[in-house]
């Protein structure tokens, strides 16, 4: 039961996704969230990278536990909309199991510590693992949609997570807020960059939607052919 995957994105007119020195930063964030509203979906995806906002900051303690903790979902609850974040070798840290009003679900390896397991049980986060060492983002989703009921994810990036489900033929649509801005600042990251070493033909999409936003955003909606 694979939820449906939007991938949802703000970028410059020349695909950059890096927002912090781009002009008006607060009336793309609003646009940006109202479009994302449209959706109704009940789950929204980051990668570790931007999960970082939404983290405890500085060093949280966390003591091994008396016995070593079995590498199975861990469900803390079930909720009306998830947070999912992706966080391969459990680098983050959590104050609690929600943000805002979003229970959050973290992704993992079988590679994490002992420790980071019983801290995410302590504060109530659920979390899924993924595989091994690497996340097998199609297992992932599975998971999502049987354990979760998760119908729809909204996928929002970093470029090298949103290049990964590319890659993996995961995403179903794509949501494009293209802003009035021509960023041109070698090097940063754009809304898809796929794994390296990767082979192959881009995603061939098809135009579904055209719309004038406020600020002179224009939101452009595809559907990714199979």
């Amino acid at each position: 039961m694979k939820p449906h995957v939007i991938c949802h994105m703000l970028s410059s007119i020349d695909g950059r996704i890096v927002v912090k020195h781009w002009p008006d930063p607060q009336s793309m964030r609003g646009e940006y969230e109202r479009t994302a509203d449209t959706f109704d979906a009940d789950a929204w995806m980051c990668g570790r990278i931007t999960m970082e906002d939404f983290a405890a900051e500085g060093d949280v303690h966390k003591p091994t536990p008396a016995a070593p903790l079995p590498r199975t979902d861990f469900v803390a609850r079930k909720a009306e909309s998830y947070a999912i974040a992706l966080d391969a070798h459990g680098k983050l840290s959590w104050e609690s199991g929600a943000i805002d009003d979003d229970h959050l679900v973290v992704v993992l390896t079988e590679s994490v510590p002992d420790a980071h397991l019983a801290h995410l049980r302590e504060r109530g986060v659920s979390y899924v693992f993924g595989g091994k060492q690497d996340i097998d983002f199609a297992r992932v989703l599975e998971t999502l949609g049987n354990t979760f009921g998760i119908k729809t994810v909204l996928l929002e990036g970093g470029g090298g997570i949103n290049g990964s489900f590319l890659a993996a033929g995961l995403i179903d649509e794509v949501s494009l807020l293209v802003h009035p801005t021509a960023d041109g600042l070698p090097g940063t990251p754009t809304l898809f960059d796929r794994p390296q070493g990767s082979t192959g033909m881009g995603a061939a999409l098809e135009l579904t939607h055209v719309e004038r936003r406020d600020s002179g955003i224009v939101w452009l909606r595809y559907r990714v052919r199979r």
